[in-house]
């Protein structure tokens, strides 16, 4: 069985994507992965945050910063609204020792996500499909969603 078709056969739900604004500075999101897979919980863990920053380093305009707290593991996890859309993707963190030894202070959950923008014009450059909130009239809670549209995929 290839990939997709697993993901296809286990995927209860699909992810919608939020049209019209992106997440503004101070919206509350919640995050989905599998943080630390093998050390933690088996299934999947869900977090909440705010999107601090609208620019990620160096005034990166494609990511933007939030506060939930993100490990290994996280990274391409959803970012999700108060209504279950999809805002963004986490895609990294900080480096809190490398800062605290530049700057004598460690940084507490600076963490980043590609917007959905982002997201979206990447499955467009490669043919895929996705649902947005025009297309999808009905809101899900984000934990509901989060756990309907996260799996695990583990590259060995």
């Amino acid at each position: 069985m290839r990939l997709w078709q697993a993901i296809e056969a286990r995927a209860p739900a699909v992810a919608v994507f939020r049209e019209g604004r992106p997440a503004g500075v101070g919206e509350t999101i919640t995050v989905a992965g599998y943080p630390l897979a093998g050390l933690l919980g088996s299934g999947v863990s869900i977090t909440t945050g705010v999107v601090s920053n609208a620019a990620g380093p160096n005034n990166d305009v494609r990511l933007m910063q939030i506060t939930a707290p993100v490990q290994q593991g996280n990274s391409g996890g959803p970012v999700l609204d108060s209504e279950g859309r999809v805002v963004g993707v986490v895609v990294s963190k900080l480096d809190a020792i490398a800062l605290a030894q530049l700057t004598g202070d460690l940084p507490q959950n600076v963490n980043f996500a590609i917007k959905e923008v982002v997201a979206k014009t990447m499955l467009d450059t490669h043919g895929v499909s996705y649902r947005t909130h025009s297309e999808e009239s009905a809101t899900v809670s984000p934990t509901d969603a989060a756990r309907d549209i996260t799996i695990f995929i583990e590259c060995k």
